[in-house]
């Protein structure tokens, strides 16, 4: 039997093991959608700063140094320090929240996406559900 890579390993984890975490950025994300003048008015700052701050009034934002910590253990390592909840463990953006630890083959990133772009526009919208995607890169 082939072993899954550490990608889809840590993904599949988030979705499994971190269904409550990824539950509650939806909810904040939709939360946040949900005060746009129209459906895909917002971009950079005007998502960034609101998904933040309900990210850190739901207490999701202190959850994900442990959630991050425990997909550092899922792909097979361990981190070298605690992670906290801000850069360069935990990063708040315009598309969602990336989870990043430094481990030996690279860096884990974890992207957890909510938004998306719009290129031709210029404009954010709120995707269907949460993207989860894993990469060392």
């Amino acid at each position: 039997m082939v072993e899954p890579s550490i990608e889809t390993a840590v993904e599949t984890r988030t979705r499994q093991e971190h269904a409550g975490v990824c539950s509650a950025i939806e909810v904040c994300a939709d939360a946040v959608a949900d005060s746009w003048p129209t459906p895909a008015a917002a971009g950079g700052r005007a998502i960034v700063d609101p998904f933040r701050t309900r990210l850190e009034r739901t207490g999701v934002l202190e959850a994900l140094p442990g959630v991050l910590a425990d997909l550092v253990v899922t792909a097979g390592y361990r981190l070298s320090a605690p992670p906290a909840p801000a850069p360069p463990y935990v990063v708040v953006t315009s598309r969602g929240v990336i989870l990043r630890a430094t481990i030996e083959p690279g860096r884990l990133v974890v992207e957890l996406e909510a938004f998306e772009l719009d290129p031709a526009h210029h404009t954010y919208s709120r995707r269907d559900g949460l993207a989860v995607s894993a990469s060392l890169r």
